[in-house]
């Protein structure tokens, strides 16, 4: 199912169905700042382990990454210090992915690894799912193979030719982007870029 969504003055009954969607324990595939995702309800264990099936992530090996809608609500999901806090604060919403120790409230899934990656898109679409699901959303991004027209992975038309049966929902809005999100790791005492991304640190 394709669904077109907007920046802004979306129908509350479409923004309903995603919900409702995500509540059952579904998978969608919706726009980001970076590159178009693939997501469920952040909380929903069995939805989370569809996800990694479908990616082919092992959950106790890969890191695994929420959206959330912003930093209110964060210390529920992950441990911050106030330095890290003020990073993130200074650089999102954007294009960051920031890697941080897990809290108890997050899916047994998460914490095989003990850590967990902290996403605030500058995206106002899946930032206002995030807002009224009012849970984090799961999120890694759409796979792409070897040799594969990056179409695939940018063109909401395309996105759901491909993965339309394997997800409940695919939001189109837009044609999206090829560049991954920057990530910076906090589990230690300093921030270190682990990979350079779209995103630019304002670390001042």
């Amino acid at each position: 199912m394709l669904l077109k969504l907007y920046h802004k003055n979306n129908h509350p009954k479409d923004l309903e169905k995603v919900i409702q969607i995500l509540e059952e324990g579904g998978l969608i595939i919706y726009p980001t700042d970076t590159t178009y995702a693939i997501g469920c309800h952040g909380l929903k264990e069995r939805a989370i382990e569809r996800i990694c099936k479908l990616k082919g992530i092992d959950p106790r090996k890969n890191n695994l990454s929420i959206i959330c809608y912003d930093l209110s609500n964060i210390s529920e999901y992950a441990k911050v210090d106030n330095n890290t806090f003020k990073l993130m604060k200074r650089n999102l919403p954007g294009a960051f992915t920031f890697i941080l120790n897990t809290s108890s409230r997050l899916p047994k899934i998460f914490k095989n690894r003990k850590e967990v990656g902290i996403r605030v898109p500058d995206n106002n679409i899946v930032r206002e799912i995030c807002q009224l699901l009012n849970a984090p959303i799961m999120t890694t991004t759409l796979p792409l193979k070897e040799n594969e027209d990056i179409e695939y992975i940018t063109t909401p038309e395309l996105i759901e030719e491909k993965f339309g049966k394997e997800v409940d929902l695919v939001i189109d809005g837009g044609i999206g982007g090829i560049e991954p999100s920057t990530i910076v790791d906090c589990t230690n005492k300093e921030a270190e870029i682990i990979r350079q991304g779209k995103g630019i640190l304002n670390d001042f």
